[in-house]
């Protein structure tokens, strides 16, 4: 396990006055020997916050809040020890060193990153270079034209791509980057006759950040229709980057959207930099994709308040009731704010101005009532067919809703186009639960998960490293049935080192999931199974299903006429054998 020098440790605190650090979050006062101020984890009129720069440590008397400059971070930018530890070095100019015990891989996966993360701190500068420079003419035109202002060009961190075609290329070379390590990044382009080229050419750039401030991808915008390729071109993913768990400028706006207590949640770029111009509202935007788990448990991090600002058009509002059904799966109050039809965030406000956009946040509708009243106008209810399909749609979403009050609200709603009581629908409601058993697959209980998994999740929590290796020994299929597949799977993908697992599976798992983990994690005593032998249960599991999948195939074929179907029976039978065969070697005396 790896673990930072403790002389490093100490030496950057050191440089790292925790009055300084702090003062940027907090407004603090002199009393005597400390400062004090409001407390920036709970709401509070008297300050109870102290900070001792003299001994190096904060703590607040209300919350029981407490800890080094470190922690301070960890707990207000809601990120592991080791991401602390990372941005303060970086805010002070100091050289992280290799983790101590770090394994050869792992010290090559670190350099990769930190390598990708410069040739984009590179790459940013040489585009807003660009677009500073003559010509980035006609780029700074369409910023103006748009009504994006010059401090917001900065703030955003604009850039230009010209049209050349290894301009970019040729600078990070001459950096000391070698070709293929920009291939990788994403930068540039190999074609398939060996050429590499720049990536994006005469395009308006938008570096995408992590919520911690690195850039990590960008987004280019077409300078010219007839130019060919897509009007928005980004980034693939790479090691430092996945679209599906990245927020655009969410690094702009956690600190407003924490203290505020909600977020706007946008579709694009430029609908962002309105909003965040404007100062309408704190605004995040889910880079020009449908909304994902894994961006919504980012949010979470921040705010549990979101209001959905899509465009008004069939596939924007379309998005927004996918978008709802996710948040309020993931356990987010949801509301949703409908511009007048022909615009979206961005024109609204050039139009309209920030006031009258705040004026629709504040009515902005409850997601149960949008729901409801968009899903009804989209069918015919004068009809029989038109009533039914309308029910049956509300049905599927209202399996979503997490409380009983939620789903009488939601019954109220959907009865009013009806002409029906909520009590009618409710019912229909529970019929469709004791049916499908939906709660249950929602929020799985403790007792759906099998022995294997409860060990396993407990050994996520006790033994990180071990359930880590675990894990990664089973391949996606073996998780695919399984009640804990998001719990595995989160953990699977987080980069982080086995000492923060649990605090970061815990902090991004939504709250129903982090609860059953907690409530495995806290019974007493070890599993009576190491990890390994959990994960080869598991597997031992998936195979038998596989199993008895086959054959009944084959028993179905054999019943239309073993002759008839004698090749697909030989090539099931083969299956069947090969699957024996990993049962008999692979995962010989796994238990259940």
């Amino acid at each position: 396990m790896g673990l930072f020098p403790h002389q490093f440790l100490e030496d950057l605190k050191m440089q790292a006055n925790i009055l300084t650090v702090i003062q940027e979050y907090v407004p603090l006062k002199r009393a005597g020997t400390s400062y004090k101020g409001n407390c920036p984890f709970h709401n509070e009129k008297t300050p109870s916050f102290h900070v001792h720069p003299d001994k190096g440590f904060f703590h607040c008397f209300g919350c029981q809040a407490g800890g080094d400059v470190f922690k301070f971070l960890e707990l207000h930018e809601k990120v592991s020890f080791p991401e602390a530890v990372r941005m303060l070095a970086q805010k002070f100019g100091v050289a992280v060193p290799e983790l101590e015990g770090t394994t050869e891989d792992a010290r090559r996966d670190s350099a990769l990153r930190e390598a990708l993360l410069k040739a984009h701190e590179l790459a940013a500068a040489y585009f807003r270079e660009q677009l500073a420079a003559p010509a980035g003419g006609r780029a700074r035109a369409q910023l103006s034209d748009r009504g994006i202002t010059k401090d917001t060009v900065e703030e955003l961190g604009l850039g230009f791509a010209p049209p050349s075609r290894d301009a970019l290329k040729a600078r990070l070379l001459k950096q000391g980057f070698a070709p293929a390590l920009l291939v990788q990044s994403g930068l540039v382009v190999q074609r398939e006759g060996g050429d590499i080229v720049d990536r994006f050419r005469n395009r308006l750039m938008v570096p995408i950040c992590r919520d911690t401030g690195s850039v990590v991808a960008f987004g280019g915008r077409q300078m010219d229709e007839a130019q060919g390729g897509p009007k928005y071109l980004n980034s693939p993913e790479t090691p430092i980057y996945r679209k599906s768990a990245t927020l655009y400028g969410l690094n702009l706006t956690k600190k407003e959207i924490q203290s505020s207590g909600f977020a706007v949640l946008v579709e694009g770029y430029f609908d962002f930099a309105q909003v965040f111009q404007a100062k309408a509202a704190p605004v995040v935007a889910s880079c020009g994709t449908a909304l994902t788990a894994e961006q919504a448990r980012l949010l979470h991090r921040f705010t549990k308040r979101v209001v959905l600002s899509f465009d008004p058009d069939t596939a924007g509002q379309a998005a927004a009731t996918r978008s709802c059904q996710l948040l309020v799966t993931e356990q987010f109050d949801v509301n949703v704010l409908v511009v007048d039809k022909g615009e979206d965030p961005d024109t609204f406000i050039r139009r309209h101005g920030a006031k009258e956009y705040r004026d629709r946040l504040r009515t902005s509708q409850p997601y149960l009532d949008y729901v409801a009243s968009r899903e009804a106008a989209s069918f015919d209810l004068r009809t029989a067919s038109g009533q039914q399909e309308y029910l049956t749609k509300m049905i599927a979403f209202s399996q979503v809703i997490p409380d009983d009050t939620g789903k009488q609200l939601f019954a109220e709603k959907v009865a009013q186009p009806l002409g029906i009581t909520s009590g009618e629908i409710l019912g229909q409601f529970r019929k469709s639960f004791a049916k499908q058993g939906t709660i249950d697959r929602l929020l799985i209980s403790f007792g759906d998960l099998k022995k294997s998994e409860k060990d396993l999740i407990w050994a996520l929590i006790h033994d990180p490293g071990n359930a880590m290796a675990a894990l990664d020994t089973l391949d996606g299929d073996d998780l695919q049935d399984l009640q804990g597949r998001e719990i595995f799977e989160l953990a699977r993908s987080l980069q982080c080192d086995p000492a923060s697992l649990p605090s970061v599976l815990l902090e991004r798992l939504s709250d129903t999931k982090a609860q059953i983990v907690r409530e495995i994690a806290t019974n007493p005593g070890a599993p009576p199974f190491p990890p390994r032998q959990c994960a080869q249960a598991l597997k031992r599991q998936r195979l038998e299903r596989q199993r008895s999948a086959i054959k009944k195939q084959i028993d179905q074929l054999q019943a239309l006429g073993a002759a008839e179907h004698s090749a697909e029976i030989d090539n099931l039978s083969e299956q069947l054998l090969s699957v024996a065969i990993r049962l008999d070697r692979d995962v010989t005396g796994a238990r259940d």
